[in-house]
């Protein structure tokens, strides 16, 4: 294998190099200068050669080793992992310069850094063994076995000191044609992963004894072994995301040029669960080559962030719900879950087995997101991760390409585009404020002035979309248009029920009280549920002329009207249920085309009879009572099927 890699520089490309051990001043004056000679007459002693050899392989390994420390300014330590790299290289029978630069560059490219105890190397690797065996890193979480208490020696020697001579050189002959640095973690994780159920049924021994018997696991390697044991390492690397491998790679493997220029200590920062780059979800949201991570993003932000700017492919679901509401957020996160199945069945863009959670990237809100990660992860969920830097680096990313439908977003309320904006305080947005700047905002604003002298504008409503990827035939809620949702005959061939003109003026002491039971729900649960056909801000005008800051939401079968609760952020009462075969008309003034009057009732051999109304300023009006209108004929087609 070693005279493959020398005779054609594969990967360590060391042939022929200049010999670096000239400028060697040959002084072994290091303090542990008498230790590190110790180890290498003890290494030499294994080998058995004669003794006149013995001493010249000894001179050699201490001038490489002496050399390497001085040059790198580092000093020696006894069970570091050169030696047992060293002794697999000495049956090439190499000169001492070609020895010392196969050493060089096989330390520099494939061991990584700070492989000490409580290293940067151990954290890496319990996230990657928490994202992969959540209920196997509990479990050693649980007995305090750090992965540096048992793998400190695999990660120093690449497996050396704890394999035979042909199994290490087989799983370094691996390493040598993949020129995969991070190997090591993986190969270390399928050791794990097939000793999970010998490790859970010592729940009873001592934490010593655990430690002692992971560490003897490699030793059961054989050489036959490596071509399906480096073949599992490679699929957990395929089914990891890419991003950590840019993202830790010039810290943990790096040339000395570079030691003192990385900011290592920045790894620590990733102690929840395994980071993700958000240029990674965005790539991986735009493609569907079929060996790429896919990820199911959960968008953990308030809800007005995740209105005001969101990746078109990620589910909502509010953190604060964990703290204000447990119930709502359970019913939230099985209906994640289950929308989660379903774009995997459907192969839907928004489609993955990996679970992304979304942050705004900054502290005050990030806290509660945290804690949502966190019990994704109690409960042993696979594949959990954080996408880097939230929202404010998917911003900063796509900053040049917002209008190219890479990213739902409105810049008026974004709180990257407007640090200032009222959002950030919690405050609601007023679009009406922004709609009377437009000619159409600017008649609207007048003719609710003409309603009545008391219409007041409390808060408003946040500005959202709905886009469904996923088809789904549960409805929102059990009940169903039927025959006792109508009285009388339909109303085909009479009269038009969608009229563009002057509004009746009946049945106004029709619309439904105030005082009568609602219920109260959570807004952006509701409107996420699988069967929303689609959702519009609006406000709620009642009889007295006062507006009330609403949605106005349609699903398969039922129009819903939710009223926001303005002392109760995100929250809404279920103000009005109506059965799309029960609306007789649809009407809109011409001067007001967003003032929109959905009346229902039933048509007779004496003609329509309203029954009840409710009215509604919608932006998007005329979109609204186009989709409703289709719907409400689709309702009315399956009636008559039936």
């Amino acid at each position: 294998m070693y005279a493959c890699c020398i005779d054609n520089s594969i990967c360590l490309n060391v042939k022929d190099r200049s010999n670096a051990l000239a400028s060697f001043d040959e002084l072994y004056d290091m303090p542990e200068q008498d230790l590190l000679r110790e180890d290498c007459h003890s290494l030499v002693d294994q080998i058995g050669n004669d003794e006149e050899e013995k001493l010249s392989v000894a001179s050699d390994l201490e001038s490489i080793l002496t050399f390497f420390c001085k040059s790198h300014g580092i000093s020696y330590q006894r069970n570091n992992g050169w030696l047992e790299i060293l002794q697999p290289m000495l049956a090439l029978k190499l000169s001492k310069s070609d020895l010392y630069n196969l050493f060089y560059a096989f330390v520099s490219r494939y061991i990584p850094r700070d492989c000490n105890k409580n290293g940067k190397p151990f954290h890496l690797f319990r996230l990657l063994l928490q994202y992969h065996d959540p209920e196997l890193c509990s479990f050693l979480d649980t007995r305090k076995i750090a992965p540096d208490t048992y793998a400190i020696s695999w990660f120093r020697s690449l497996f050396a000191s704890q394999c035979d001579l042909k199994v290490i050189l087989n799983m370094w002959d691996v390493y040598l044609q993949h020129t995969d640095p991070f190997l090591a973690f993986f190969l270390t994780l399928v050791i794990l992963v097939n000793a999970k159920e010998q490790l859970i049924t010592m729940k009873d021994a001592s934490k010593h004894e655990i430690i002692e018997k992971l560490i003897t696991f490699p030793s059961g390697l054989e050489a036959d072994d490596i071509e399906d044991f480096c073949s599992l390492a490679q699929y957990y690397a395929s089914k990891t995301p890419q991003s950590f491998r840019q993202d830790f790679g010039q810290h943990l493997f790096r040339t000395s040029a570079t030691l003192q220029k990385v900011d290592t200590d920045s790894l620590a920062n990733y102690a929840l669960c395994l980071p993700v780059s958000v240029k990674e979800l965005v790539e991986t949201s735009q493609t569907t080559r079929g060996d790429m991570v896919r990820y199911f993003v959960v968008d953990c932000r308030p809800a007005e962030q995740y209105n005001s700017g969101h990746l078109p492919t990620a589910f909502h679901l509010d953190a604060n719900l964990m703290l204000q509401s447990p119930i709502e957020f359970a019913t939230a996160v099985q209906t994640l879950l289950t929308a989660q199945k379903q774009a995997l069945a459907a192969g839907s863009a928004a489609g993955g087995e990996h679970l992304c959670f979304m942050g705004s990237g900054r502290e005050e809100e990030d806290q509660y997101v945290n804690m949502v990660v966190a019990r994704f992860l109690q409960q042993n969920s696979q594949y959990v991760s954080l996408a880097h830097g939230g929202y404010s680096a998917l911003h900063e990313m796509l900053d040049d390409h917002l209008q190219d439908g890479l990213m739902d977003h409105n810049q008026l309320t974004c709180i990257v585009c407007n640090p200032m904006c009222t959002l950030a305080n919690g405050v609601e947005y007023d679009y009406t404020e922004e709609y009377s700047k437009s000619d159409k905002g600017e008649s609207l604003i007048d003719s609710i002035a003409k309603l009545s002298d008391v219409v007041k504008s409390k808060s408003a409503v946040v500005k959202s979309k709905m886009i469904n990827y996923i088809k789904n035939e549960q409805p929102l809620t059990e009940r169903h248009v039927s025959s006792e949702d109508r009285v009388g005959k339909r109303y085909r061939n009479t009269q038009s029920v969608f009229t563009i003109g002057d509004d009746d003026e009946d049945a106004c002491d029709m619309i439904s009280s105030d005082d009568e039971h609602r219920d109260v729900v959570n807004v952006n649960t509701w409107l996420h549920k699988p069967d929303v056909k689609f959702s519009y801000p609006c406000q709620h005008i009642k009889e007295t002329g006062f507006t009330y800051n609403s949605y106005l939401m349609v699903t398969d079968t039922h129009l819903f009207i939710l009223r926001l609760i303005p002392e109760k952020k995100g929250m809404a009462w279920v103000q009005a249920r109506r059965a799309l075969g029960n609306v007789v008309k649809i009407t809109s003034k011409k001067r007001t085309p967003d003032l929109i009057t959905f009346k229902y009732g039933y048509s007779d051999d004496q003609g329509i009879k309203v029954t009840d109304m409710d009215r509604l300023i919608i932006p998007k009006a005329a979109e609204a009572t186009k989709n409703i209108r289709q719907q409400i004929l689709a309702v009315l087609d399956s009636l008559d099927a039936s």
